[in-house]
Parts: structure tokens; C-alpha cells; sequence
């Protein structure tokens, strides 16, 4: 059974992550307000972002992952700047922040 991730922008601009079986169908239950409890306090909310797996343990394992990341990164997902997703993942404390100067 397939399955599918999905970010959504809830109406305080706060993401939420989640993973199902049926897109259309949990679009409609968040609407609803028998969502999560995060999107029901915070309606309505916006499909920005869906992958499709082909199964729903794969989605869940990518809802996890996805969870874990910064707003920044969700971000550069959400908009399709691939190249920078491995830049967000560093570590940016000052004894492991990689300076890169940009040539001319």
C-alpha cells in the first residue's frame, strides 16, 4: 500500500508533518479539525509539500526524519533547493562551522 509525507502550513505559519495512506482524504480530516491536535487549533491549512512512497512504513520513516529538521531546511525542501539541504544539516557552532569563502 502506498503511502505518502506531507507538510502543511497551518494558518500561524507554524509546519506540521505528517504521514497516510490516503492524502485527500487526511487533507479533508485537518480541514476538518480531526487532524492532528496541532493543525486543529491552527485552521485552516495548506498543502505546500507531498512525497509518495511505496509503502506507508517508508512514508513514516521520512515523516520522522523530516520532524527532526530545522524550519530552514523544511523550507529549502518545501521550495525545491536541493543543493542546500546538505549545508543546513551542518553543525554551525563555533567549533565545528565550516567557513567556505566564495571565489571570484
Amino acid at each position: 500500500m502506498k503511502g505518502y509525507v506531507y507538510i502543511l502550513q497551518c494558518s500561524d505559519g507554524s509546519y506540521y508533518t505528517g504521514s497516510t495512506v490516503d492524502l485527500d482524504k487526511r487533507l479533508r480530516e485537518h480541514q476538518d479539525g480531526k487532524g492532528a491536535n496541532h493543525t486543529k487549533k491552527r485552521l485552516p491549512v495548506k498543502l505546500l509539500y507531498a512525497e509518495e512512497y511505496l509503502s506507508i512504513a517508508m512514508a513514516f520513516e521520512r515523516e520522522k526524519q523530516i520532524q527532526g529538521w530545522s524550519r530552514p531546511k523544511k523550507e529549502a525542501l518545501i521550495n525545491g533547493e536541493f543543493e542546500v539541504l546538505p549545508y543546513l544539516s551542518e553543525c554551525k557552532n563555533e567549533t565545528n562551522f565550516k567557513y567556505y569563502k566564495e571565489e571570484k
